[in-house]
């Protein structure tokens, strides 16, 4: 049998109760992060900000967060859920520039039995999709292979976000 290492994964592996290495919010801990490329942060508005997933569905999976702690839509104010809709609509146009995906998908994990990792701090996922991205290692090898780090990614995205004026 190959063998494909990734050891990055033994992190998510041993942090499977979602709240970090910390035992507080990884969420929290990257808005009040000062390393904004460390901490993977790529863009930041007053109501929210959006950071690449350390671990990836896809190339460029972002999360888009509110920089409030809450867990529950209807906890969010309009403005805050505004703020968050408009910044996943940027994220997404960022991406369709530097990237050039042929889909994304777009969601929201509320609850732990709806698959929520952290369902105590709401986000957004941003998943760019390319035709054909899908291969028989998921099946097979249980193993995503992804093509690019993610400081690449990084790079790419907040060259593309820097072209667009905040909007909220």
């Amino acid at each position: 049998m190959d063998r494909l290492w990734a050891p990055w994964r033994m992190a998510y592996i041993d942090d499977m109760d979602g709240d970090g290495p910390a035992g507080g919010c990884f969420l929290c801990a990257a808005r009040d992060a000062d390393d904004d490329r460390r901490a993977l942060v790529v863009l930041r508005r007053p109501l929210v900000f959006a950071i690449l997933n350390r671990y990836p569905y896809n190339n460029g999976h972002t999360l888009v967060v509110p920089n409030a702690h809450k867990g529950e839509m209807d906890t969010l104010s309009d403005d805050e859920m505004l703020a968050l809709m408009a910044a996943t609509r940027d994220v997404m146009a960022a991406f369709r520039r530097s990237f050039r995906p042929d889909g994304f998908n777009v969601g929201i994990n509320l609850g732990r039995p709806a698959g929520a990792g952290l369902p105590e701090h709401l986000h957004v996922h941003v998943v760019p999709r390319w035709s054909g991205d899908t291969n028989f290692m998921p099946v097979l090898g249980d193993t995503k292979v992804l093509p690019q780090s993610l400081q690449d990614s990084y790079d790419r995205v907040v060259a593309a976000l820097a072209e667009d004026a905040p909007s909220c």
